[in-house]
């Protein structure tokens, strides 16, 4: 597939979202993609390192490495390493190329995070505000910063969907973090919820009468959905509702309910590797709350 713009693109991180964004850009058009991870050399990279040859990138033997002659950094490493990451490129860039930055991090750690990168690299904010599959490249994506004008044609042309929210680095990135208290913090709540009407054994007269107060939604698909997404993801929501926790202490508010959602989704990140829980996890919301009050009774 001929296209006007094929720029080189290099992934640091290699996980999910990276895998599925850079399988989309290949069916795109786009040959020269390298991707590294921190996990490469390790056994548990095994995997990550089959996708990349399954997707056709090139497997880099560093990050300096994948970073050689690049056009575009995509940045999809985990919340606590995001940072590193643009330290462990900085030095290697040429050219002044694109780093879009679309880990789910404070403002305040975007706006540091383009501090190291000041002089090596275009930084752009982006914000991914949807599950990264089936869309993959196509996820919606907010972007901001004094580059987000300047980069959103190739974006476009890339067949990417995005928003252009400002000229100021943080915004989108406060806009993902201060939706996902909402967002994750009612995953939070569906699980202890129900988890109680389960044990209590009245999930059904529950699950009845939230539609009292709520009748345009459908509690059973919300159910099955968040405790599904908490039992698999758990762990990595967690860590981005510390981010949550950060951004409202940027902006001078005491995160009560967030603090309380880390520990809620980190418990079920755990509960969620149970071989048990995992057996259930498209069985509905019965069968998985009962597979999970057994592993948290367990674990205690």
């Amino acid at each position: 597939m001929t296209r006007r713009n094929t720029p080189r693109v290099s992934f640091i991180g290699f996980g999910e979202a990276g895998q599925a964004i850079a399988a989309g850009l290949r069916e795109a058009g786009i040959e020269q993609i390298a991707a590294w991870d921190i996990l490469f050399p390790e056994a548990n990279g095994a995997r990550l390192k089959t996708a990349g040859d399954k997707i056709g990138v090139r497997l880099a033997e560093s990050a300096a490495d994948a970073v050689r002659g690049t056009d575009m950094v995509i940045s999809a490493v985990t919340a606590a390493s995001s940072l590193e990451a643009a330290r462990s490129v900085a030095p290697h860039l040429s050219g002044s190329p694109y780093y879009l930055d679309i880990n789910s991090v404070s403002p305040g750690r975007k706006q540091e995070t383009v501090k190291v990168l000041d002089g090596h690299a275009r930084y752009v904010d982006v914000a991914v505000i949807a599950p990264i599959h089936p869309l993959r490249h196509k996820t919606p994506l907010l972007i901001s910063g004094p580059h987000a004008e300047e980069i959103s044609p190739l974006l476009r042309e890339l067949e990417m969907q995005l928003t252009i929210v400002s000229p100021d680095i943080g915004s989108a990135a406060a806009i993902k973090m201060i939706r996902s208290v909402m967002i994750k913090g009612i995953e939070a709540l569906t699980l202890e919820c129900f988890l109680a009407a389960s044990r209590a054994g009245v999930l059904e007269e529950v699950t009845a009468s939230l539609k009292n107060n709520y009748p345009t939604l459908d509690w059973v698909k919300i159910a099955d959905y968040n405790i599904e997404r908490m039992a698999s993801h758990g762990e990595r929501r967690a860590a981005e509702m510390e981010e949550s926790s950060a951004t409202l202490r940027e902006l001078g508010l005491e995160p009560l309910m967030v603090d309380a959602t880390v520990k809620r989704q980190r418990e079920m990140g755990a509960i969620g590797k149970d071989d048990d829980v995992r057996a259930t996890l498209h069985d509905g919301r019965a069968t998985m709350l009962a597979a999970i009050s057994k592993a948290a009774k367990d674990r205690h």
